[in-house]
């Protein structure tokens, strides 16, 4: 990945939208739900705190996780969709 967050950021490749629902209804583009789970692909190192030390994070490459609906930034690099978001938006480790 050429995308290093810094701080207590992370990027998160969210999963892509159901196209369908349990019952087989096909969803149009237009009434896709954003998703709120992704895959955790980089993060930064830590929060500092006051005294200087560095807070380790949480969360590791490799996660999944759930955030919030309107959490994080969107970028495209090289084609791919990410989201750049601080580790508190992060609401659960699945």
């Amino acid at each position: 990945m050429k995308l290093k967050p810094l701080a207590d950021r992370v990027v998160v490749k969210p999963f892509e939208a159901e196209e369908k629902t349990h019952g087989s209804i096909i969803i149009p583009d237009t009434a896709k739900e954003k998703p709120q789970k992704g895959k955790i692909v980089a993060v930064g190192p830590g929060k500092r705190a006051e005294n200087g030390t560095v807070i380790p994070m949480e969360v590791k490459e490799g996660n999944i996780v759930l955030y919030g609906k309107y959490s994080g930034t969107e970028v495209t690099i090289d084609g791919e969709d990410y989201l750049i978001m601080r580790e508190s938006d992060v609401l659960a480790i699945i």
